[in-house]
């Protein structure tokens, strides 16, 4: 258990969205929205004039930040930077795909879901059980 990663418990843990507006207005009237000294807010809100680069440079930011346990990403927007969502290996902070009201969720283009399949599949033949 030595190996395991730890959230920082000095301060409580943030929770991070990269949304579309109606998700991040959503969860910043349920308490998740922060703005620290320097201005650096746990959000990014995404419309039709939020580049890719922007993006990127949110999911970069909220993954390297200590003080950020989980990213809630809607799905339709981890699309645009699929490449960077699927190479995301590190525990924490955790990587979630959620829904938005315009945009279905497709359990196939989920990377977490697509990870576990990947896992139960390979002890299946590991273990000979299909």
């Amino acid at each position: 258990m030595a190996n395991r990663a730890q959230i920082p418990t000095s301060n409580s843990a943030l929770i991070a969205m990269i949304a579309d507006e109606d998700s991040v207005v959503g969860f910043l009237l349920a308490g998740v929205g922060n703005v620290d000294l320097r201005r650096k807010s746990n959000y990014l809100l995404v419309d039709s004039k939020t580049t890719v680069k922007q993006i990127e440079d949110a999911f970069k930011d909220f993954t390297t930040r200590e003080d950020i346990a989980i990213v809630l990403i809607s799905q339709y927007v981890a699309n645009m930077i699929r490449f960077l969502v699927d190479s995301y290996n590190k525990p924490v902070p955790a990587i979630l795909e959620i829904p938005s009201k315009d945009h279905p969720y497709d359990p196939a283009q989920d990377s977490v879901l697509t990870r576990v399949k990947h896992l139960y599949s390979a002890e299946s033949v590991a273990s000979g059980r299909r």
